[in-house]
């Protein structure tokens, strides 16, 4: 939300516009947020159950650095090649004029402040830890109320004209809350299903498609993310992945004899998670999150504020035509080269 309108204000007198907006949203809304779990909504979900929060930076940056370096050259030479030199003469005299300012930033000095202030309230108040250097564990929504008032703030302080400038509006975030309310809510079911069958229906899709559990795990939590949400998936399995963590020495033994490796834990509360299994969740939910615009929150964010600028953007199958034929090719070479063994 930050880099959207800065996005759609340099392209505004571009032709060919509607794939930069499509590469942000596979590159910002999705694959760019796996570092740490400020950076995608169901990395959140996993801090706020008990992931470290340096765990995701240790565990997925090979992954991160192969996937969005290969998209941003890939989007490099698609556009350079290809779109620029279909824009109008006009446009491409503009761009290379050198007094041509790509944009300006007007009421960093409050604003700034209070976005960090919103990612501290994120880091340091979670009411299942204390405060860095304290004993202090944080009141129950604590965090929610000092990010509201921060909201709030930026609201009533900063200048009504840049908002209308950027043609700033509560439309896009009710027309989201409103659909993945939904989503969520359909979510309780299946979250409860697999909390308490979650073993055997794992082992019953290991008899029939012939996948360990690393690659299930991937598969099924990206393909599911892509269309019911990824935030909600990612607690299914990563409930899922809990349920079959070994705890007791026979329990290792036989995790063992299944898997051919040993068992990894990552201390989570209340005990432990694998840490291949985790790996294997965090990133189907992030990467595939990316393929439709109802597999991560900020995709249909990101679509109804470009629309509300101007741009046609792609159907819901449309947007699919781009994921299916760029980003997952692209994420299948990642799971070959990271993911243990090939995928296939």
């Amino acid at each position: 939300m930050l880099l959207i309108r800065p996005l759609l204000d340099m392209n505004r007198h571009r032709k060919h516009k509607i794939h930069s907006v499509v590469f942000f949203i596979f590159c910002v809304c999705n694959c760019g947020g796996c570092l740490t779990p400020l950076g995608d909504p169901p990395l959140f979900l996993g801090y706020l159950r008990g992931v470290p929060f340096e765990w995701t930076l240790f565990a997925l940056t090979p992954m991160w650095a192969f996937v969005n370096v290969s998209l941003i050259v890939f989007y490099f030479l698609w556009d350079s090649l290809w779109f620029y030199r279909r824009e109008s003469q006009e446009y491409r005299a503009q761009k290379n004029d050198p007094h041509q300012k790509l944009f300006t930033a007007s009421g960093w000095k409050l604003n700034v402040p209070l976005l960090l202030g919103v990612i501290a309230a994120i880091a340091f108040l979670d009411p299942g830890r204390p405060v860095p250097g304290t004993d202090w564990h944080p009141w129950f929504y604590l965090r929610e109320a000092v990010q509201l008032g921060l909201a709030a703030i930026s609201l009533f302080f900063s200048s009504t004209l840049i908002r209308k400038e950027n043609v700033f509006n509560f439309l896009a975030i009710g027309e989201v809350a409103a659909l993945f309310f939904g989503i969520f809510l359909c979510m309780q079911a299946p979250l409860q299903i697999m909390h308490t069958k979650g073993r055997d229906i794992v082992a019953h899709a290991e008899s029939v498609t012939g996948l360990n559990k690393e690659k299930l795990f991937f598969w099924t939590t990206g393909t599911l993310g892509s269309v019911l949400d990824n935030a909600p998936t990612y607690v299914v399995f990563f409930e899922t992945a809990r349920v079959l963590t070994p705890e007791t020495d026979e329990e290792k033994a036989q995790w063992r004899a299944a898997t051919g490796r040993e068992f990894m834990p990552v201390h989570i509360k209340g005990g432990f998670i694998d840490h291949k299994l985790l790996i294997a969740v965090s990133l189907g939910a992030v990467f595939m999150g990316a393929l439709t615009y109802i597999g991560n929150a900020p995709n249909f964010l990101i679509k109804a504020v470009a629309e509300q600028d101007g741009v046609k953007m792609p159907s819901f199958f449309g947007f699919m035509v781009y994921s299916c034929l760029i980003l997952l090719p692209l994420i299948a070479v990642m799971a070959f080269i990271f993911l243990y063994d090939p995928l296939v």
